[in-house]
């Protein structure tokens, strides 16, 4: 009889080098957390990356399927400033890369989406460019959105180098030595992104130019890419602003840095709006995650070596979560608390497997519910999900959905009421206070088209708020819905009386079958923070080491501990979840 791991071994090799999914294995299945406690802003908000986030899966599919990334031009003066252009090959196809690094003043060094120059610009590209392809795009790419690009051109971003690490970086380099590791605890990065733009954006190419690519064809992979590649163009650009420096005694970064530096990013606002106008590819993250855990929790007998695994993995959450500076208060709390309590859990888990004897996930996850913070079984969560990669790492979290919202006209308008008392009683479950609180509106700013966060008792702009209300108007129509005479009319009836309800009555029957694509709150409310909405997207993309810099910006880092372009290789092992700072005592090379 074959484990579950040669089970999905067997489908890998089948799908290794096509680009496509392995086919889904048949598992046994507990049953899904509710969305009444996975769609909480405060759970949202507590969430870590898994092995099922978009930069663990985009890492693993390069390494099995034996991806091809070369620097095939490295064109820098002494100070690092040029251009390098890396060729990605895949399933038969090819890719570029096209990387500007340029002089910035560091008077016009800011995190700001306002910022008009940073230090490094860079294009994801179908094909290899000719040299008129590089001029074009070196007269556009630094320009970012006051430039054009074309649309062969798949993502638009732009990095700063860390003020705090590049510079030290490349004196110890420079030098012969090693960096301090204490300079990483802080800032586990060289370069910072502030923007990574793909599907249309000033004028690169729309997401369907991806449907038929089997490299990226899955949500946000072309990004991630090219926020991979940029991580490797750091190290590459600190070694050789080293090596011009002192090319006798300058050495190489050493690999456990280089493994263990990410690339850091600044996010505002923006994330937060897409939660609430994507519920479809919501709930399809949301309940990958969700069926993940739920496979863990049907496992019926555990392993030594995998309650060993699990020990390990809670020790390493807790120096990972100790090595998270911020000076924001609540992340702070939040922090010391569940530094504080994975300890207990590590007793509670070392206790139960040793003399309890038939030891089950959900027993433990059901103590921690009763025991601990959120925060600490969220930590929980993605331990779980990363002892059994033979269970989970089948499930495709970022596969193409159809994301359009659609009206059933023949519905009854007594279903539809049925519908929302049915899906929506966090709504109506909500206290008055909160339930009919308006404090916020979104809207979006018209220099930047960025959505912005306005309060209305004491701004302008009302007028101009997005329908990011859903609580509002799930209430609104439920009262209208209650009113009505007669239940047996059709909902196209309803829509052509009443059509300021068209677009609401749209999301509830279209989320009729997705119960995790909404988030269960108020999103206007005084107590709402969007700092919760962005984490809940970051860490479906794999971003650790949360710094908000305030309720409305974070700091992170993506790719922190991930393997290096030379590691990458089928038999690579798959390991990076609570990234920690490594001693760096191996030599760096020459």
């Amino acid at each position: 009889m074959m484990t579950i791991d040669e089970i999905m071994d067997e489908e890998q090799q089948r799908a290794q080098g096509t680009g496509e999914p392995a086919r889904a294995v048949a598992f046994p299945c507990a049953p899904l957390r509710s969305p009444d406690i996975t769609n909480r802003p405060e759970r949202l908000g507590a969430m870590h990356g898994t092995r099922l986030s978009f930069v663990r899966s985009l890492v693993r599919r390069m390494a099995h399927d034996n991806w091809r990334v070369r620097v095939t031009s490295m064109d820098l003066d002494d100070n690092g400033f040029g251009v390098c252009i890396y060729t990605i090959e895949a399933y038969g196809e090819r890719y570029s890369q096209v990387i500007f690094s340029q002089y910035l003043d560091d008077a016009d060094r800011t995190d700001r989406v306002i910022a008009q120059k940073w230090d490094i610009t860079s294009a994801l590209i179908c094909g290899v460019p000719s040299a008129a392809d590089i001029e074009y795009l070196r007269g556009n790419v630094p320009l970012q959105e006051a430039g054009r690009l074309r649309a062969n051109d798949l993502v638009l971003c732009r990095a700063n180098k860390s003020v705090r690490n590049f510079g030290y970086v490349a004196d110890c380099l420079a030098a012969g030595r090693q960096p301090d590791p204490a300079a990483f605890e802080r800032v586990g990065y060289l370069i910072r992104t502030t923007a990574v733009y793909g599907n249309g954006k000033f004028g690169i190419a729309d997401y369907p130019r991806l449907v038929d690519s089997h490299a990226f064809n899955r949500g946000f992979s072309a990004q991630m890419c090219a926020v991979f590649v940029l991580r490797d163009f750091s190290v590459r650009l600190v070694e050789h602003v080293a090596s011009r420096r002192n090319p006798r005694a300058a050495v190489k970064l050493a690999h456990s840095f280089r493994r263990y530096l990410g690339v850091g990013n600044a996010t505002g606002l923006g994330m937060a709006p897409f939660l609430v106008r994507h519920p479809v590819q919501v709930d399809q993250w949301i309940r990958a995650r969700e069926t993940a855990l739920a496979r863990v929790l049907a496992v019926e007998v555990v392993e030594r070596d995998v309650f060993e695994r699990a020990m390990a993995l809670i020790a390493r959450a807790g120096r990972h979560v100790a090595q998270v500076h911020t000076d924001h208060p609540p992340e702070a709390a939040r922090n010391a608390l569940i530094i504080g309590e994975l300890p207990q859990l590590a007793r509670e888990l070392e206790t139960t497997y040793e003399q309890k004897g038939m030891f089950r996930w959900s027993k433990l996850l059901a103590w921690a519910d009763e025991q601990l913070s959120c925060a600490t079984q969220e930590i929980l969560v993605t331990v779980l999900i990363e002892l059994y990669p033979g269970l989970v790492d089948s499930i495709e979290t970022a596969t193409p959905v159809d994301d359009v919202l659609t009206l059933d006209p023949d519905m009854s308008v007594g279903e539809l009421l049925r519908l929302v008392e049915r899906d929506y009683e966090w709504v109506m479950n909500q206290p008055a206070g909160q339930r009919d609180d308006d404090h916020f509106f979104w809207y979006r700013s018209a220099a930047k088209e960025e959505p912005r966060l306005g309060v209305r008792a004491h701004e302008a702009g009302a007028e101009l708020e997005q329908p990011l209300d859903i609580s509002r108007q799930v209430s609104r129509l439920h009262t209208k819905l209650k009113a009505q005479e007669d239940n047996a009319r059709t909902v196209a009836e309803f829509v052509a009386k009443c059509p300021e309800y068209r677009a609401i009555v749209r999301r509830i029957q279209t989320l009729a079958s997705r119960a995790y694509g909404e988030i269960r709150h108020n999103l206007l409310a005084q107590d709402m923070l969007p700092i919760d909405l962005m984490r809940a997207k970051l860490s479906m993309f794999g971003a650790s080491k949360f710094d908000p810099k305030s309720n409305l910006w974070v700091r992170v880092t993506l790719y922190q501990g991930a393997p290096t372009l030379d590691d990458l290789s089928p038999d690579m092992v798959d390991d990076w979840a609570f990234p920690c700072v490594p001693g760096g005592n191996e030599r760096g090379g020459a």
